[in-house]
């Protein structure tokens, strides 16, 4: 057995799984509990997210000379991300949420096209599905669109899972996935013809043994049929279970394996052992072609962004000079850290232009492009502000923060709620950093008598940002020129990927208010921001201490600054709860933040229109006048309960209670009694068990960006989401209003600048709908993985209300090249000794891809700890050289070869043996194969390793091939 093969069996012994169960009827609670013995399609995904993750994160953490810990078992989200060093784990949870969510869609999308299910016999349309979307993920990984790499992963791990629950892959004896599903132009086996007969009728309620003999025997491959209508070819085999009504036909009966007490429920444990394995062996291979840090990224195990949107007219040349200093400051304080930014974004604009958005991982990289920044241009003072911002939040991950710097208005307002759903979408929090109050500069270049006027638009040009940062959870900062630096510094040196909200308004016209908040044990770095100008408070502790704002030698604060109109204020931390009173009656916003690794998420829900009913979740606006549906989600902590969950409002005192049921796995489903008309957020309280106390137990979280309900419903129909370059898109939509009708407006903009159409207007009758279409044309020239943000919005007459729809649509050019690289070994020296640190050994390999092949992208160590250099053949640009060289006490090495479309191979060798992983090819000629956990070599080594056999059921429940 090799090393690695060792490692991995090491790895997987650490694991467990349960039975899965696919089932197509979902009521609300069934979304989120199974019975103890049924695993669902979340459950194998999760698993198999985890030890993907552990995998690369280990293999990070060696390569970088440092130890590494797996967690004790079960793996959960939160133990996954502190063994990999996150300071929070609230990326992680949300991205294998949205994984999750897009795999259920397709049941809910799906569920009469067989294809997706394989189903029907459908093995060679469903592979083209799997293969094809795993295209998508690997071109979108490339450019660093995790958002619809995310989704389509999602949509193709399900019909990978559905395989082995709903053919006969199992009952033919197999204890090994079928790797062939991830590959095209390969061989999934022996499949039945439409003419060939497969079940016998089931022996009354025993259906264990109704597939024929001849087909076990001759290893045919077979699935169910599925029709609620009770139709089906003669002789063969049905899906089974109470909607499939032709499993009342001859032959009666059924073979799925989705839960205990299916048809063929004898076998749902080893058909779910097969699809947690099938689930690891397709994100391994991702991960081979995207590599450790950015399959991480994908992940969303990695740190925060640091994302700045900068105005590049003349008049901003202090400003950008100001950021270029303090982005050195802050990149080399963090480089290293446990708060390095995972990925640095950068989106210039001025008054006639915005972008290209600039994205990298590397800290050198992002300083030289804000270093290469040059003001220049300018003179009609409103900038392309917006543009440059929609960029930006279509470019960051969510749950981002952004900052904003400009001196003037936005010249692009129309995309005001364009952004607004974008910040609503992605739960990013934008900061606007105002310099030289460049906004009334237009009033100085205009009569006395017309600066009344423009004062009010000045005024008006101003609120456009306040207001954007309002939604967002984030700060308008109004400092002058010289007072940038120091804004800068404040507010992004107390970023941390660990920032929690406890509390958050605003109040424009100001009152005195008083407000409270909770700090919990957890709790660390304490800080207040406020943004007004002379704004006055009392500030009271847990232990009814109380200093002022005009007292700068009380105990509470430990450290103030103020700059321009923005105070910040660094509190004692004391456990308990805390009381602001604020006195002012001027304008201002109020946030409490610290660092703490308990947060939430959570999605709005909506009863499901589709056949077997259910909820979705609701991908914009809440449903406006209606009772509403929230599932929240505990991120950090194994041990804190949610109590109350409370929807306040963000400009007045308005709050709406839920009522709270946990449903397990730190998931709770709260119904609340109507949704408040003004805009809110989401407030959570709670108990964490780890608490030394019950008031040290208590804890308090609110989310940043605010929520808006609707009268109306923006829908599409659904979509693959990928086209070609040069091709058109056409995405049908429907708006449907619950209120009165008219002629409301539509808008559909996208974050590329493609040319689209779409209808101005739809008139909608009074509680009726209408149905539209964008039609979307991606240049000729558009790179393979780009992601496109499309935005489609509705406001109704009078801009009363407006809703909207976020959809993440790929550009992906067709792809032909489907063969892994080849390796060939040129030479193997060694002078090894018994004193294996004396010598060293070394080998050079010639690294190829077909003739009509995309060419090598990367080769790298997956195993080894020796020296890797690289080098194109001379006359010849599609042959790579490699050269490695180790020391004797380092025998094995293994290199990971990537083409230019993803396809992913590996070459090991050994100064013991030299192997490759193909035992077709020959010595002095190895063939990569696909580098993958559950590679046949490497499962059976497993198997081997802990004697057992999956379809002998030796298994138990609690040791499995997670």
């Amino acid at each position: 057995m090799s090393p690695g093969s060792v490692a991995l069996c090491l790895l997987l012994m650490q694991t467990g799984i349960y039975g899965f169960e696919i089932d197509r009827i979902q009521l609300i609670l069934d979304l989120f509990r199974s019975k103890p013995a049924n695993q669902k399609h979340e459950h194998i995904t999760e698993r198999a997210i985890l030890n993907t993750t552990l995998q690369a994160c280990r293999a990070l953490a060696l390569a970088d000379g440092k130890d590494f810990s797996f967690p004790p078992q079960p793996f959960t989200v939160e133990s996954v991300a502190a063994a990999c060093q996150s300071k929070s784990s609230k990326r992680f949870h949300q991205s294998i949420k949205l994984i999750q969510r897009m795999n259920r869609l397709v049941d809910a999308r799906h569920v009469f096209d067989p294809e997706y299910h394989f189903d029907n016999e459908k093995f060679a349309e469903g592979r083209r599905i799997i293969t094809g979307g795993l295209a998508v993920v690997k071109a979108s990984n490339k450019e660093m669109n995790f958002e619809a790499a995310r989704e389509k992963l999602g949509e193709i791990i399900h019909p990978l899972q559905d395989f082995y629950t709903h053919s006969n892959w199992v009952e033919l004896g197999n204890t090994l996935p079928n790797t062939n599903l991830i590959r095209s132009g390969t061989s999934i086996g022996n499949t039945a013809a439409l003419s060939r007969a497969t079940c016998r009728k089931c022996n009354g309620n025993d259906c264990r043994n109704n597939i024929l003999e001849d087909i076990k025997r001759e290893k045919i491959l077979t699935s169910g049929y599925f029709n609620p209508f009770g139709r089906k070819p003669k002789g063969k085999c049905s899906h089974g279970g109470f909607f499939d009504v032709s499993r009342l036909l001859k032959p009666k009966g059924g073979i799925n394996k989705d839960k205990m007490t299916a048809e063929h429920g004898h076998l749902h444990t080893e058909a779910a052992n097969m699809a947690v394995a099938a689930t690891s062996e397709l994100l391994e291979d991702i991960r081979g072609a995207a590599g450790d840090r950015t399959f991480l990224q994908m992940m969303g195990i990695s740190g925060e962004a640091l994302c700045f949107v900068i105005d590049t007219t003349e008049s901003m040349s202090g400003d950008i000079a100001a950021v270029r200093t303090i982005t050195s400051s802050i990149i080399n304080s963090k480089v290293g850290t446990e708060d390095e930014p995972s990925v640095y974004i950068l989106v210039p604009f001025n008054d006639q232009d915005f972008g290209p958005l600039m994205r990298t991982t590397d800290p050198n990289i992002f300083k030289n492009a804000i270093n290469s920044l040059s003001a220049k241009g300018g003179g009609d003072l409103p900038e392309m502000s917006l543009s440059g911002l929609q960029l930006a939040l279509t470019g960051a991950p969510p749950n981002s923060e952004i900052f904003l710097f400009t001196d003037a208005a936005a010249k692009d307002s129309h995309l005001r709620s364009t952004v607004n759903a974008l910040i609503e979408c992605t739960k990013t929090v934008v900061n606007f950093m105002i310099t030289g109050r460049g906004l009334f500069r237009r009033r100085r270049q205009i009569g006395n008598d017309q600066q009344q006027q423009q004062s009010r638009l000045a005024t008006s040009d101003a609120q456009l940002y306040r207001d954007l940062a309002q939604t967002s959870g984030g700060q308008t900062i109004e400092v002058t020129k010289s007072e940038l630096p120091e804004a800068i510094s404040i507010i992004t040196e107390s970023s941390s990927s660990s920032l929690v909200t406890l509390l958050q308004a605003a109040r424009s016209p100001g009152k005195a208010e008083n407000f409270t908040f909770t700090v919990d044990e957890s709790v660390k770095n304490l800080t207040v921001h406020i943004t007004g100008r002379s704004v006055t408070f009392i500030l009271i502790s847990p232990s009814g201490v109380s200093q002022q704002s005009t007292n700068t030698a009380g105990s509470l604060i430990t450290a103030s600054q103020t700059v321009g109109n923005f105070k910040t204020l660094n509190l004692k931390t004391e456990v308990g709860l805390w009381e602001m009173k604020m006195v002012s009656t001027n304008p201002y916003t109020l946030k409490v933040v610290g660092e703490s690794s308990i947060d939430f998420l959570f999605d709005f829900l909506e009863a499901s229109e589709g056949p077997f009913g259910g909820f979705n979740v609701i991908d914009n606006r809440p449903r406006a006048g209606s009772n509403g549906t929230l599932l929240l989600t505990v991120t950090g902590s194994t041990s804190a309960t949610v109590t109350e969950v409370i929807l306040v409002e963000t400009s007045g005192s308005g709050n709406v209670s839920g009522n709270v049921t946990a449903v397990g796995g730190g998931d709770y489903l709260v119904v609340f009694n109507g949704v408040p008309s003004e805009e809110f957020v989401v407030l959570m309280k709670g108990q964490n068990s780890n608490g030394s106390s019950r008031s040290s137990g208590t804890f308090q979280r609110q989310s940043t960006s605010s929520i808006k309900a609707s009268t109306l419903t923006v829908t599409v129909d659904d979509t693959n989401g990928v086209f070609a370059p040069g091709e058109t898109f056409s995405v049908p939509f429907s708006v449907k209003t619950s209120s009165a009708g008219g002629n409301f407006t539509i808008r559909a903009t996208n974050n590329r600048g493609f040319t689209s159409t779409f209808p101005s207007s739809l008139v909608l009758d009074t509680g009726g709908s209408a149905n539209g279409t964008v039609n979307l044309t991606a240049p000729v020239t558009t790179t393979s993985g780009t992601e496109v943000t499309l935005t489609i919005e509705a406001e109704s007459p009078g801009e009363a209300d407006t809703n909207y729809l976020v959809l993440h649509l790929a550009v992906l050019k067709t792809v032909t090249d489907f063969t892994e690289p080849l390796c060939k070994l040129l030479s193997l020296q060694s002078n090894c000794t018994e004193n294996c640190s004396l010598s060293t050994w070394k080998i050079s390999v010639q690294v190829t891809d077909k003739a009509n092949g995309t060419g090598i992208d990367r080769v790298s160590l997956r195993q080894g700890n020796g020296t890797m250099n690289t080098s194109l053949a001379a006359g010849n640009e599609s042959i790579m050289l490699v050269s490695y060289t180790a020391s004797c006490c380092s025998p094995d090495v293994e290199l990971l070869v990537v083409d230019g479309v993803g396809n992913v191979g590996s070459c090991s060798y050994s100064v013991r043996q030299t192997s490759t992983s193909s035992s077709q090819a020959p010595p002095q000629a190895p063939t990569a194969a696909p580098v993958v956990s559950f590679s046949t070599k490497a499962f059976q080594s497993f198997l081997l390793c802990i004697g057992i056999t999956i379809l002998g059921l030796n298994l138990p429940l609690e040791m499995g091939i997670n």
